[in-house]
């Protein structure tokens, strides 16, 4: 298979920039205080393509003046296919607009239930609607968990992770401490947060009841921006200025993990930073919650191109059935194709990001237009995002079942 296009700078992040798609099967996540197994945990019995469900708002938090949490009430017998990992995002779509949106969760499967949380934008369609208008009882379509933001828990294990987040980018990190500080009782946790202000710190009493229950595990450190302290670490925003002043605190040598999302710059300042200080980049994983290289891509895939002609017989297995369709090498993609012939296949941002278009190559070979959200080991896999996927040979097969 040929290699995915690298991300910005020709560093390919094994993490990614943003929402995500990993192993199919998710294995058991044990909570190492309370031994037990809960619904949210379970390993999905069967491997099928994602499909939207219509589900009830459950009830609905206020997190900030610009921010809201919507829990769903999963039913009983969809349990199961909404099981989830730390981390990983569902996608939604609404009926005002027929869009869709990833978000990612951020509740831990530990706590039994599913919650994302969604923030204000400007002239932001939805995020207007879920803030004034949404209320308990309503019904929203949603996807089954997607996304590969994470890295496997294990009880046994004493690692340290360090955390940077920067506004929204908190709602996959706090799904994410919250698991690693109830499953790993031997790991510490270090959180870098940055905000405009004390005001607009989304899951604030969360974080610091977590603060207080795992005191000797888990530091905090909030960076606001908009707002004067009485420390220079506490002031601005997280940069290289910033990550020079804290790294006595988070001691770069000693963290086996590193995780960050938040706006495009304060990520990559934080990646450029660490790898210029010797960190692995396998130990580096990263998500944005959108690229402006993505956006881009999108703006030039409408420019009228050279189509060299050469077309590929692509075979397209989902919910265990095979369509065959024939895809140019140019233009549309593998995703847009299967689109245009009546398929109802997944997908979500079509930016390369979230991965919900995920589907594993079987035969052939693809070129991605570029790659924000698969792991090194997944393309190594022969897994590929449709939605950036262009065929290179005369045959190709791809399995969104796998």
């Amino acid at each position: 298979m040929a290699p995915a296009s690298p991300g910005p700078d020709n560093f390919h992040q094994p993490a990614h920039y943003c929402p995500q798609t990993g192993p199919v099967l998710i294995p058991f996540l044990t909570n190492a205080e309370e031994k037990v197994i809960t619904t949210f945990e379970r390993i999905k019995s069967t491997t099928v393509a994602r499909h939207f469900h219509r589900i009830k708002v459950k009830k609905i938090t206020k997190e900030t003046p610009e921010c809201v949490s919507i829990e769903f009430d999963i039913p009983e017998e969809k349990l199961e296919l909404f099981a989830y990992k730390q981390g990983q995002n569902i996608t939604i779509k609404s009926d005002i607009d027929d869009k869709r949106r990833a978000y990612s969760i951020c509740s831990s499967p530990l706590e039994n239930k599913l919650t994302v949380a969604v923030k204000r934008i400007p002239d932001g369609v939805f995020s207007t609607f879920a803030l004034e208008k949404l209320k308990e009882g309503d019904e929203l379509e949603i996807m089954e968990p997607a996304g590969s933001f994470y890295t496997e828990l294990n009880p046994a294990q004493s690692k340290y992770y360090v955390f940077f987040a920067a506004g929204s980018g908190i709602t996959p990190i706090i799904s994410i401490i919250k698991t690693v500080l109830a499953t790993e009782p031997e790991s510490r946790v270090a959180l870098f947060y940055g905000n405009k202000s004390v005001a607009t710190i989304i899951f604030k009493d969360e974080l610091e009841g977590l603060k207080d229950k795992y005191m000797n595990r888990f530091a905090l450190t909030h960076v606001l921006s908009k707002e004067q302290t009485d420390s220079p670490l506490n002031t601005g925003r997280i940069d290289p200025e910033k990550l020079k002043l804290a790294e006595p605190l988070f001691s770069i040598s000693k963290a086996d993990d590193f995780f960050v999302c938040g706006p495009e710059a304060m990520i990559f300042a934080v990646r450029d930073y660490l790898v210029d200080a010797g960190v692995e980049s396998s130990k580096i994983h990263f998500e944005l919650f959108n690229t402006p290289v993505a956006e881009e891509k999108k703006k030039e895939e409408k420019q009228p191109e050279a189509v060299s002609g050469e077309e590929s017989d692509v075979a397209i297995t989902v919910d265990g059935r095979t369509y065959e369709i024939k895809v140019p090498y140019e233009t549309p993609t593998i995703l847009d194709a299967g689109l245009d012939m009546g398929i109802d296949l997944p997908y979500s941002c079509k930016s390369g990001v979230c991965t919900t278009c995920r589907a594993k190559l079987l035969k052939g070979e693809v070129e991605m237009d570029c790659n924000y959200g698969l792991e090194d080991y997944e393309v190594e896999a022969g897994y590929i995002l449709t939605c950036q996927s262009h065929p290179r040979t005369p045959e190709c097969e791809v399995d969104y079942d796998q």
